[in-house]
């Protein structure tokens, strides 16, 4: 056992014991984590940052009264401590009957979440995968004129999680990133590009790659004007599809069902997009950002299946959520730190792909739209599904990509919108544990001149 891990273990051991002699149950959630941070400005390294934190949250259930507290001392007298307020704050709460903690599993999925490679990488190898990018993408265009930031950061996390109920599961994961942001100029026009890319594995970054990715993302979009309003069908590029997803997760969540605050409650079984879309949500993906052997309460991670050939199939419970609406939880527990209670959210969210590579997506259209950038995501309505967002894109005349466009906003309904997907590319892309395909739709409402 790591001896961080042991720690860990020790600490949760002594506030269940704390807990059970104030005839409390208890669940503790116990994290370490070191994060490393190197930020390069014109190839040198400008900030160099490691940082760890440890710490502690304890949930008590008194009588169907829940309590929280968190420390990040591991002390005994802090965590009898911390134990004291979870009680003192659970004789302050309402009884709820769907409060309950986590019957221990007998089989959590063995999940690929740590990488040996990272650990055993040196500094200066990290640095120079930072430095190739900001070199990749100099060399792509020479109206590349400034790298504004080149960064390598990787974190390496342990998790505990123990309860009343016999419950101990714990797990080690890793992941290593690169991003780059620059800036491209051709006379007095100046455009921004960045690329961005989180992976399970070291040798996966391709540091060339988002280099000349970002140096393209920028170049493009010089020289970019409005263009008339109009309808037109439309393709959007991944990224943008993944932020989408973003705006469409709120209506899979089990609470928002349960509070009338999804746009598809009540809907399983029934056709809520297009049929050609497929939505999983995987906490066992190979090498998966999100994977592990369980969510944030312990729970067994799991795949599930959210939407299938646009009919809706599930939504997404915690253990609380489940209980209160007579199902199961789906292993969505989150938890991003020990100061937090869980809540539900996904794990490795992906669009399944299509076939089409994104030229061919676009070679029979006559006269349309690629996306490359959404802005103003948040003003988006997630309950009723109508979004007008700032948009940036490429025209597409006769099958080609022509001019590129900017100071637009597209405007619709989410509902809509899923029953529009006619096409899906074969060019599946993660951006954080988000993934999607090009998606084209029949029509988008463009506002423009």
């Amino acid at each position: 056992m790591h001896k961080k891990e042991e720690m860990l273990t020790k600490a949760g051991a002594t506030a269940l014991d704390a807990a059970r002699k104030k005839n409390v149950e208890a669940e503790v959630f116990l994290l370490y984590n070191r994060e490393l941070s190197i930020e390069l400005r014109e190839a040198r390294v400008e900030t160099l940052k490691e940082a760890e934190e440890i710490g502690m949250g304890v949930r008590v259930l008194n009588h169907g009264r829940m309590g929280f507290a968190y420390s990040s001392d591991l002390s005994r007298a802090a965590i009898l401590e911390v134990v004291d307020n979870a009680v003192s704050i659970s004789n302050c709460m309402i009884a709820d009957e769907y409060q309950c903690l986590v019957e221990p599993s007998q089989y959590y999925p063995p999940v690929s979440c740590f990488d040996q490679q990272i650990v055993d990488t040196m500094l200066e190898e990290k640095i120079n995968l930072a430095r190739a990018s900001e070199k990749a993408a100099r060399s792509f265009d020479k109206r590349i004129r400034m790298v504004e930031k080149s960064a390598y950061e990787d974190s390496h996390s342990i998790t505990v999680i123990m309860n009343s109920n016999g419950l101990q599961a714990s797990f080690a994961q890793n992941l290593a990133g690169i991003y780059i942001a620059l800036v491209a100029q051709e006379e007095e026009d100046s455009q921004t590009g960045f690329a961005v890319k989180a992976r399970r594995k070291i040798t996966d970054l391709n540091p060339q790659q988002l280099g000349q990715e970002a140096a393209s993302r920028a170049v493009r979009s010089l020289k970019a004007r409005s263009m008339d309003s109009q309808c037109l069908p439309c393709v959007m590029e991944p990224y943008v599809a993944t932020r989408f997803m973003g705006l469409l997760l709120p209506s899979l969540y089990g609470d928002a069902v349960l509070k009338g605050k999804s746009l598809w409650a009540d809907k399983i079984g029934q056709p809520v997009a297009s049929p050609l879309l497929q939505i999983t949500d995987d906490g066992t993906l190979e090498d998966g950002l999100a994977s592990a052997p369980f969510d944030g309460e312990g729970t067994p991670a799991q795949k599930n299946e959210l939407i299938k050939d646009g009919l809706l199939q599930s939504y997404l419970y915690d253990n609380y959520s489940g209980r209160k609406a007579g199902r199961q939880s789906t292993g969505s527990g989150r938890r991003g730190s020990f100061r937090s209670l869980p809540a539900i959210g996904s794990s490795n969210l992906i669009i399944s792909p299509g076939s089409l590579s994104p030229e061919q997506m676009i070679a029979d259209i006559e006269s349309g739209l690629l996306i490359t950038e959404v802005m103003g995501m948040h003003t988006a309505n997630p309950i009723s599904g109508d979004f007008s967002l700032g948009a940036c894109g490429i025209l597409i005349k006769a099958g080609q990509l022509t001019r590129p466009v900017r100071g637009i906003t597209i405007a619709g309904n989410l509902h809509q919108l899923l029953q529009n997907i006619e096409a899906l590319g074969s060019d599946l892309r993660f951006y954080g544990a988000k993934a999607a395909p090009s998606i084209r739709f029949s029509q988008l409402s463009i506002g423009g001149e």
